[in-house]
């Protein structure tokens, strides 16, 4: 059962993540990898970049900046970007074809409690998770904190148990949300009073100062952010790799509520009565908006 806790200055429960946007160098290379390893479909492109989706749904947007450098391994950033899959069989059928793509490469597994997890890396160094939930009343809480460990799971054995013929011929049959966003960052602490002593996150697990993990509504993360390649890291430059992240919440009211603690807390921010723009302490671009 998810914990209670403090009621004021949260961020709502209906909280979701939108579309997360990715600067990219090679426009064309990054849409063919996301098509074709992860399934996506193309939604709309323009003069600047594509988006891309499942079932309609708008999941990443490829930004075509093909002037910037690739930012370092210890600079702040992205982590992972990680799509949330509504059954086994359809992540399974995701992880065998990411498996599979020349350009992928496979960084991991993991069952995290909560979670099982496969950790991919695309063709310009952005990470990518796909995982599946185990359902909610499987979680176990301590308080506010939520159990989370990163225990065995052998691929091979998952796909075995879980690959479906019906699900490879058609990997976009099934939806795919933007579960929770993971960035990287110079200091915990510094994120814990920005993501939730100011933004409203609620902190749902954290390791000894090298990672902290915030939700809301009870979810065990919607974003997290870790130290692991980039301790000390600062601000950051104008580099490929993350460009936006999107964070939608039900109503105006919850965007003028983050827009009054943003500007109590001296942070500057654009806020245009239905979104709400600002960057975190390593210039990591952030919106809210109602949907």
């Amino acid at each position: 059962m998810a914990p209670a806790a403090r009621t004021t200055d949260l961020l709502p429960a209906g909280l979701g993540m939108g579309t997360l946007t990715l600067k990219v160098g090679d426009l064309a290379k990054m849409t063919e990898y996301y098509r074709a390893a992860l399934g996506l479909r193309v939604l709309a492109d323009d003069a600047t970049g594509v988006l891309l989706g499942r079932i309609n749904e708008p999941l990443l947007r490829l930004e075509d900046r093909h002037g910037l450098i690739l930012p370092g391994r210890g600079e702040a950033g992205l982590f992972h970007t990680a799509l949330l899959f509504e059954d086994q069989a359809s992540l399974a059928a995701v992880v065998a074809s990411a498996a599979q793509h020349p350009e992928s490469r496979f960084a991991g597994s993991a069952d995290h409690l909560v979670s099982e997890a496969f950790y991919f890396t695309d063709p310009e160094g952005n990470g990518i998770e796909l995982y599946w939930d185990r359902p909610r009343d499987q979680w176990t809480w301590h308080g506010t904190t939520v159990e989370m460990d990163s225990l065995a799971l052998n691929p091979n054995d998952y796909l075995r148990k879980h690959l479906t013929e019906q699900r490879t011929g058609s990997l976009d049959a099934t939806a795919a949300d933007i579960g929770h966003v993971h960035l990287q960052v110079g200091d915990t602490a510094v994120a814990r009073n920005f993501y939730v002593d100011t933004l409203g996150f609620a902190e749902t697990a954290s390791m000894h100062g090298q990672a902290l993990f915030v939700s809301a509504g009870g979810y065990h993360h919607h974003m997290a952010m870790n130290v692991w390649n980039s301790r000390g890291a600062g601000p950051r430059k104008d580099t490929l790799g993350l460009g936006e992240v999107l964070i939608r919440v039900p109503g105006v009211d919850d965007v003028s509520a983050v827009a009054d603690r943003l500007r109590f807390a001296g942070i500057e921010n654009h806020h245009d009565g239905s979104e709400l723009r600002f960057e975190d302490p390593w210039l990591n671009r952030l919106r809210i908006a109602v949907g």
